[in-house]
């Protein structure tokens, strides 16, 4: 089974290389792109390579994690996209949803449901893009 290309966008370097290893070590999850805020991320979704699911943080370096979200919906990305957040409000989750986020997760309670839901992407037995649970 191939490894889950990745894409993070996520400013804060701890929370960044803790999510790479655990994701790596506990999930079929290849990282092949990071970036640290919304501009980086929208040139990275047009110029990068092809990637399978994308996890965005809400609060960013500069720019926003829905900014990054409108734009992968504006530009038709394929890939899932789930918010990571210590935000997962109701209000968050449903402008999530709006702008295409398959789920959002929680980071504080939560981290184990994203890496099951990255086991279920990869052996394919997540649901649909954009049925959001």
């Amino acid at each position: 089974m191939s490894p889950l290309k990745t894409f993070i966008v996520e400013d804060n370097k701890v929370i960044y290389e803790n999510l790479v290893s655990t994701l790596e070590e506990l999930a079929n999850v290849e990282v092949v792109g990071h970036a640290k805020d919304e501009e980086t991320a929208v040139q990275w979704l047009h110029h990068g390579e092809r990637f399978d699911l994308m996890i965005i943080d809400i609060f960013l370096l500069t720019g926003s994690g829905l900014g990054v979200l409108k734009a992968a919906q504006d530009a038709q990305v394929e890939a899932r996209r789930v918010v990571l957040t210590n935000y997962a409000t109701p209000d968050i989750r449903k402008r999530c949803a709006l702008l295409g986020a398959d789920r959002v997760f929680d980071k504080s309670c939560e981290l184990e449901d994203l890496i099951a839901y990255c086991e279920r992407i990869s052996d394919g037995s997540a649901t649909t893009p954009g049925g959001i649970q």
